[in-house]
């Protein structure tokens, strides 16, 4: 069964991307022809039925949460993030200062935030061992970190403040400003 869908996820992504032979992982890992992987298998809900897809344009209300970044001079900047969207990908789309070198894929920990409440800290999913992995990596580290590409937003995450730490550990490109993809 699960193989299948998987199948039937990885034609539906051809035909909706143009592209070539499509690899999805049991973690919902997808990598396309250029070598290079994507996560949003695992943020998005994908849908191949006709009758959810219909529903779905039918409600085009969408949930947001308010998500506020605090940068290193402690300016803070609060934006709306929709439900179900990576902290990495919100920043992106908001001109935040937040790398995220490896574009979501687990293998860095230029995204790495720090959450200023442990309320909200513990309001989240426990970090599993990759991610954690990535974090002993991270510079400034703190109880209370997190990578921006693994934390999604709920409805009950929202006002969370998040602290961009003041420097960050990029091997590849040390000292680059990124720009939103």
């Amino acid at each position: 069964m699960f193989k299948s869908k998987l199948s039937q996820i990885s034609s539906l992504l051809r035909q909706r991307l143009s592209v070539g032979q499509v690899t999805i992982s049991k973690r919902g890992y997808c990598q396309g022809p250029c070598g290079c992987y994507s996560q949003t298998l695992k943020q998005r809900r994908l849908s191949t039925s006709a009758a959810d897809n219909a529903q779905g344009e039918g409600d085009k209300q969408v949930e947001n949460i308010s998500v506020i970044f605090v940068d290193k001079y402690g300016e803070e900047k609060t934006i709306k993030v929709r439900i179900g969207m990576s902290i990495l990908e919100a920043a992106h789309e908001n001109d935040i200062e937040l790398e995220g070198a490896c574009e979501g894929s687990l293998a860095c920990s230029t995204c790495h935030v720090i959450v200023m409440d442990v309320n909200d800290y513990n309001k989240l999913d426990d970090p599993k061992d990759e991610e954690n992995d990535m974090l002993d990596q991270a510079f400034g580290l703190t109880p209370t970190s997190r990578l921006g590409c693994q934390l999604i937003a709920r409805p009950e995450l929202d006002g969370i403040r998040l602290l961009i730490p003041s420097a960050t550990r990029n091997f590849n490109v040390d000292g680059y400003i990124p720009k939103p993809h």
